[in-house]
């Protein structure tokens, strides 16, 4: 950290209250911020609002955006209806419903969930075409495709507990192109709690023959109101810190704490602004939560080309200070930004905190542009508190099952904790901003790619070896190890200008971060299913066992996959030239 830098930091964390945060979690904590709607709109007021009181240039953006909103479900199974909850994007029904035979089909979540839990199995009955499928776990993207493709009719979702959650069941991220349209779920899907569903499991083992679900949404066109305060420094680079406004009922923890954060930021940041080497945006996200991360994506469809000129990270403000979130142990970053984050939460917290890496979800709606991101949700829930509570994997609120349900109120707010994170996200923040040279270190992207390479080539055999290797992307990487080592020391000794490193670190990004991210081109968005790192190599495990059981399909998926590394290889060796052409213009001894 630089002394520029430093000396910023020690002003902006002199400078945190939560007085102007907390307004807002309490003029929001009597609005069901349902995009679309005159809540969401009245909130939106606020904020721009606060920012005008304040003099902060702000503008108010009016995307036109896809969404599905939950209006009502049940179940219904021996005479009896279950209260249920359809996610967004599911299928409507008529009056009468959709009734069909149920199966069960029972889910196992890993015991250390780093998102909520999936309904996964490895293998599927043939049973399912043409059956309602009940199954446990959230009715998460790829689970809902899944059984949709084999043929399901229906799918009910049991819950881990007393609480029935939102949620969306869409593949698609964001608002979808014409291409995208037949991604859509086209059968019902509803969500039940765990006393019900262990019911329904019961009455199917016992015979019962017939289950009829209901669903009612809104599916169509809404305007979103989207603000996005503009905190100018010198450079026209800028950071963009960003969250989603819009929420599931009352949402405080899901994400008015956010909100509230970010409004603190643009207050702390805009009263500094002449200290400020690059520029901030703040965005307050519509449709998050019915529009599959519409608001985002419809800002890096808008704004792409300039965020791929010059955005030099983006933060997601997601769930920070919520009650008895103490721990840092589940923390999502890029790996290049890591030793930002690690220093930021060590500064701010005391703690070690522990690293996960970036999941697809959470307004990551900028991967595909090249974009290093860092957080999500923040603080969490001490694992041994969580376990104490009886409380299971959830996707926000801190780690509180309130999460995604009518019971995420004012009380899930801990000012205390909020006064923390903030710290967190200043220290880290002001490092992108005032950093003579951009604070990326790809040498640890590089680890991590290596790991990632090094387990796809383990699964390719001598056999297979003959048919298809991973040789020209083995060489391309390792041509990039060996040029970062120089590459650094060159940045660190003050040989290689920091124009030229920053302009080499933005370039860099832009290849790096999409071969560890994204499966699709640029400019395009990934579908809301997990990706595995270096998408684009993910179906090399199932060649060897494909080429031997079912080898004309095997002939057609190694002709993708091959296609898909020239694409990496391609990227890893453009990532050469630029690092071969910032150490050709380092300063002459």
């Amino acid at each position: 950290m630089s002394q520029n830098t430093s000396s910023l930091v020690e002003t902006l964390l002199d400078d945190v209250s939560f007085d102007l945060g907390w307004s807002l979690i309490q003029r929001f904590s009597i609005l069901v911020r349902e995009s679309g709607s005159m809540d969401e709109r009245a909130a939106a007021h606020f904020i721009a609002s606060r920012l005008e009181a304040l003099d902060i240039p702000h503008t108010v953006e009016e995307p036109e955006l896809y969404l599905s909103i939950p209006r009502g479900a049940s179940v219904r199974a021996a005479g009896e209806d279950f209260a249920a909850k359809p996610p967004s994007f599911s299928a409507s029904t008529s009056k009468r419903g959709v009734a069909a035979r149920p199966i069960h089909l029972p889910a196992t979540p890993p015991a250390e969930a780093p998102e909520p839990p999936d309904s996964e199995r490895e293998t599927r009955p043939p049973e399912i075409a043409g059956n309602i499928v009940v199954t446990e776990g959230y009715p998460m993207p790829a689970s809902v495709a899944r059984f949709e493709a084999a043929g399901a009719v229906g799918q009910v979702y049991v819950n881990p507990g007393s609480r029935v959650h939102w949620g969306s069941c869409t593949t698609i991220w964001g608002t979808p192109g014409e291409s995208q349209l037949d991604r859509r779920p086209s059968t019902p899907v509803a969500a039940i709690d765990r006393r019900d569903g262990d019911r329904l499991v019961a009455a199917i083992e016992d015979g019962l023959d017939r289950v009829t679900i209901r669903a009612e949404l809104d599916e169509g066109w809404y305007d979103c109101p989207l603000p996005v305060a503009r905190i100018d420094g010198r450079d026209k680079d800028f950071v963009l810190a960003h969250g989603h406004y819009d929420s599931w009922d009352i949402g405080i923890g899901d994400n008015a704490v956010g909100d509230a954060t970010l409004l603190e930021l643009a207050r702390i940041f805009h009263e500094r602004r002449d200290e400020l080497l690059r520029s901030l945006r703040i965005a307050w996200w519509p449709a998050h939560s019915t529009g599959g991360y519409a608001g985002s994506a419809w800002y890096a469809d808008r704004f792409g080309l300039e965020m791929s000129r010059h955005c030099v990270a983006t933060v997601n403000v997601d769930s920070p200070g919520c009650r008895g979130a103490t721990a840092y142990d589940e923390v999502a970053w890029m790996a290049e930004a890591g030793e930002v984050c690690r220093g930021a939460i060590r500064a701010a917290a005391g703690v070690e905190p522990g690293r996960q890496r970036p999941l697809r979800a959470g307004d990551y709606s900028f991967n595909e542009l090249g974009i290093t991101s860092f957080f999500m949700q923040l603080s969490n829930i001490p694992k041994e508190e969580r376990e104490r509570l009886g409380f299971y994997p959830v996707g926000g609120c801190g780690g509180d099952i309130a999460w995604h349900t009518e019971a995420d109120r004012l009380e899930i707010a801990d000012r205390e904790n909020l006064e923390r994170d903030l710290r967190v996200y200043l220290a880290a923040i002001a490092r992108f901003l005032n950093d003579e040279i951009v604070p990326l270190d790809f040498r640890e992207t590089a680890a991590e790619l290596e790991e990632a390479l090094a387990g796809y080539e383990a699964c390719i055999s001598k056999i297979l070896g003959k048919k298809f290797n991973l040789g020209p992307v083995r060489a391309a990487f390792d041509a990039l190890v060996r040029l970062l080592g120089p590459f650094y020391e060159s940045v660190e000794d003050g040989s290689l200008a920091p124009e030229a490193a920053n302009e080499a670190l933005l370039r860099l990004g832009r290849i790096l971060v999409h071969v560890g991210y994204a499966e699709g081109p640029r400019f395009e968005h990934d579908p809301a299913t997990p990706r595995a790192p270096i998408p684009k190599l993910a179906r090399v495990p199932e060649l060897e066992a494909m080429m031997e059981e079912d080898p004309d399909r095997f002939r057609f998926v190694v002709t993708d996959v091959r296609r898909r590394m020239n694409k990496v290889t391609e990227g890893l060796e453009e990532a050469c030239r630029i690092v071969q052409g910032a150490l050709e213009a380092r300063r002459p001894d």
